[in-house]
C-alpha cells in the first residue's frame, strides 16, 4: 500500500516538474530539426532587389530634398540681404536720419565704400573660387558663404566704418563662390538622381562617365525649380520696406518737387531728387526688432544649408578632387576658357547679370520711383519677383524644344522692351502710367527668367558628364557676372539712353556669340578642355591604394586623352628600363674594379640588383 503510494507521488512530481509541452525541450530540439539553419539561413519574406529598390528610392527622394533645400537657403540669404540693404540705404540717404543719428561719422562716404566693397571685390572672384571650393567642399562652401551675409547682418546693431565695410567686402568675396558652388551643387543633384535612377547599369556600379544626355531632363528639371524657388527672394525682400518705411514715407509731391524729367532722356539715377524721402524718423527699437528678425532668418539659411542639404561627391570622390595638386587647381579655370563653348556664352554672362541689375537699380529708380514715387518701388520689385518666379517654369519647356528655345525667347522679349524704353521720356509724378510700367516689369521678368534657367540649364547641359569640371565653368559663369555688376556700379552717372545702348549691344552680341556656338556644337566641332589631371594619392595613411581613382573621367575621355595617356604610359616604361641599364653598367663596372671577385657572386648581386630596381620602379610607377 505504501509502496502504490510511493509511486503515485513520484508520478505526480513527475507531472510538475516536466514542462507544459509533454517533457519536448525545444531548444534542444532545434539542431535536431534544422530550425537553426532555417532561421541563420535566408528568408522566405526578404526579398533582395525590392529592398535595393527602396533602398535607391530614398536615395532619390534625398536628392530632391536637397534640391529644394539648397533653393530655399539661397532664397532666405538673398531675401534678408536685400531687404536689408535697400532698407539701410534708404534710411541712410535721408539728411534728416544722418544728422539726427549719425552727424559726426559720414555715413554717406561710409555707404559708397560698403557699395563698392560689395561690388568691385567679386572682380578677383577667379582667382580663390575653384581653389576654395576645392579645400571645404561644395555643401561647407555654401554654408560658409551664408554665414558671412549673416555677418553682414549683424554689423548693422552698430553702424560704423570698421563694421560696415570690412562686412561688405567679406560679401564681396562670397559671391563668387556661393554662386558657383550653388550653380555645381544643382547640376551634381541632377548627375546623382541619375546614378541612383539607373543603379543597375554598369557604368553607374563602376562609377565611370555618364552616358552622353542621360541626366540632361533632370538638370532642367532641377534648374527651373532652384529659380521658381529663389526668385521669390525679390518678393520677401520687399516686406521691411512695405511693412515698416511705407508709412514714413513722404509723399509724391514732396520728394519729386525739383524733378524735371524722367526715363529715357535723364542723366544718373533721379536728378533733382529730394534728399529728405523720411517724414518721420523710425524708433530705434522698431529697427532693432527688424534687424533681429532679419537676423534671425539668416541663421536659419545656414541651418538649412547645414542640416538639409547632403553632400555633392562620396568621400572618396572629394579627395580625388583635392588630390590633382592646388596648383592646378588654381590654374584650370583659365585653361577652361580654351572651351570655345564657354568663350562664346560670355557675352551672355555678362548680359544676365547687367539686365537684373539694371530692372532693380535702374528702371526701378529712373523709370518706377520717379515717375510713380518712392512709395511704389515695393510694388514693382515684388512684381517682378513673382513674374521671374512663374514664368521660370517655362524652362521646363526645354524637356521638349531645343535648348536655344529660352534664351533665345528672352532675348527677344528684352530685345523689344530695350526699344520700347530708349522711346519712354514721362513727366515725374504721372500715377497713369502705373499700368504700363507694371506690364514693362512683368515682361522684364519674363525675359529674366527664361533668362537665368537658360543660362545656368546650357551650361549644366554642355558640361553634364563632367562632374569633375563644373566648378570651373560655373566659377567662369558667375565671375563674369561679377564684372556685370561692377560695369553697373561704375555707369551709375552716365545718361539712360547710354546704359540702355550698351545694354542691347550686349544682347545683339550674345545671340549672335550663341548662334555661331550652337553652330560649331551642331558641326561636332571638338571643345578644347584641358585634362583633368590623374588624382596622386600619397601611400602613407591612405585606406585605399588604387591605381585608378574613384572620380575617373580621362579613361571614358577623349581620344585625344586616351593618347595623352598611352604616351605617358610609354614614357614611364622606357624610363624604368633606361634605370634597368643604367643599373646593370654600374653594376658590371663595380664588378670589374673588385679584385678576386667571384664570377657567380657577382652575377648574383647583380640579378638582385636588377630585381631591386624592377621593384623600386613598380612601386612609383
Amino acid at each position: 500500500m505504501e509502496a502504490a503510494e510511493g509511486e503515485q507521488l513520484v508520478e505526480d512530481g513527475e507531472q510538475v516538474v516536466a514542462p507544459p509541452n509533454g517533457g519536448v525541450n525545444e531548444l534542444l530540439d532545434v539542431g535536431q530539426e534544422g530550425d537553426m539553419e532555417e532561421f541563420l539561413g535566408p528568408q522566405a519574406q526578404y526579398n533582395e532587389e525590392e529592398e535595393e529598390r527602396k533602398y535607391y528610392r530614398r536615395k532619390r527622394l534625398g536628392v530632391i530634398k536637397n534640391v529644394v533645400a539648397s533653393s530655399f537657403g539661397a532664397m532666405i540669404v538673398y531675401s534678408v540681404y536685400m531687404g536689408l540693404l535697400q532698407m539701410q540705404l534708404t534710411l541712410h540717404y535721408d539728411m534728416t536720419y544722418r544728422e539726427v543719428k549719425y552727424s559726426n561719422i559720414g555715413l554717406v562716404d561710409i555707404d559708397r565704400k560698403m557699395l563698392m566693397g560689395i561690388n568691385v571685390t567679386p572682380i578677383i572672384g577667379l582667382l580663390y573660387t575653384p581653389v576654395l571650393i576645392r579645400f571645404l567642399g561644395t555643401k561647407w562652401m555654401m554654408f560658409l558663404a551664408s554665414g558671412i551675409y549673416a555677418l553682414f547682418v549683424s554689423t548693422n546693431y552698430w553702424e560704423r566704418y570698421y563694421t560696415l565695410v570690412p562686412s561688405a567686402v567679406a560679401i564681396g568675396v562670397a559671391i563668387v563662390p556661393f554662386w558657383a558652388s550653388l550653380g555645381s551643387y544643382i547640376t551634381r543633384m541632377a548627375q546623382q538622381y541619375y546614378e541612383f535612377a539607373n543603379y543597375k547599369e554598369e557604368h553607374v556600379q563602376e562609377q565611370r562617365k555618364l552616358p552622353k544626355g542621360g541626366c540632361y531632363s533632370y538638370i532642367i528639371t532641377f534648374q527651373s525649380i532652384f529659380y521658381v524657388i529663389f526668385n521669390l527672394s525679390f518678393v520677401f525682400a520687399e516686406f521691411p520696406m512695405r511693412l515698416v518705411l511705407h508709412d514714413h514715407l513722404h509723399e509724391n509731391y514732396h520728394v519729386l518737387c525739383n524733378v524735371k524729367t524722367c526715363g529715357a532722356s535723364i542723366k544718373g539715377i533721379i536728378p533733382g531728387f529730394n534728399s529728405t524721402v523720411l517724414k518721420n524718423l523710425p524708433r530705434s527699437m522698431l529697427l532693432i526688432k527688424v534687424e533681429s528678425i532679419l537676423m534671425g532668418f539668416a541663421f536659419l539659411a545656414m541651418i538649412v544649408f547645414l542640416l538639409l542639404c547632403g553632400p555633392a561627391y562620396r568621400p572618396t570622390e572629394e579627395i580625388d578632387l583635392r588630390s590633382i595638386g592646388w596648383g592646378n587647381i588654381f590654374q584650370l579655370p583659365f585653361k577652361h576658357l580654351r572651351d570655345y563653348r564657354l568663350r562664346l556664352l560670355c557675352p551672355f554672362f555678362i548680359y544676365s547679370g547687367l539686365e537684373m541689375l539694371f530692372i532693380i537699380s535702374g528702371f526701378s529708380l529712373s523709370y518706377g520711383v520717379c515717375i510713380l514715387g518712392i512709395k511704389t518701388l515695393w510694388l514693382l520689385v515684388l512684381v517682378y519677383g513673382l513674374s521671374c518666379s512663374v514664368f521660370s517654369l517655362l524652362s521646363l519647356s526645354l524637356l521638349r524644344l531645343p535648348r536655344w528655345v529660352c534664351l533665345m525667347g528672352g532675348a527677344v522679349v528684352h530685345g523689344v522692351l530695350l526699344v520700347v524704353l530708349l522711346a519712354l521720356t514721362v513727366k515725374p509724378n504721372s500715377p497713369e502710367y502705373l499700368g504700363p510700367l507694371l506690364v514693362i516689369v512683368v515682361l522684364w521678368g519674363l525675359g529674366s527668367a527664361l533668362n537665368k534657367t537658360g543660362v545656368s540649364t546650357v551650361v549644366g547641359l554642355l558640361y553634364a558628364e563632367e562632374k569633375e569640371r563644373l566648378d570651373f565653368v560655373y566659377t567662369i559663369y558667375h565671375w563674369w557676372q561679377a564684372i556685370a555688376i561692377f560695369v553697373v556700379y561704375l555707369w551709375s552717372q552716365i545718361p539712360m539712353r547710354a546704359k540702355l545702348s550698351i545694354l542691347l549691344a550686349t544682347l545683339l552680341l550674345a545671340c549672335y556669340c550663341y548662334w555661331v556656338m550652337e553652330r560649331r556644337v551642331a558641326q561636332k566641332v571638338r571643345p578644347r578642355m584641358p585634362r583633368i589631371p590623374r588624382p596622386r594619392h600619397k601611400v602613407k595613411g591612405y585606406r585605399y591604394l588604387e591605381e585608378d581613382n574613384s572620380d575617373e573621367s580621362d579613361s571614358e575621355g577623349s581620344e585625344e586623352d586616351d593618347d595623352e595617356d598611352e604616351e605617358e604610359r610609354t614614357e614611364e616604361d622606357e624610363r624604368v628600363v633606361e634605370e634597368m641599364v643604367a643599373g646593370d653598367r654600374e653594376e658590371e663596372g663595380r664588378d670589374a674594379r673588385a679584385e678576386g671577385a667571384d664570377l657567380p657572386r657577382a652575377q648574383r648581386r647583380g640579378a638582385e640588383g636588377r630585381g631591386a630596381n624592377v621593384e623600386d620602379d613598380g612601386r612609383e610607377i
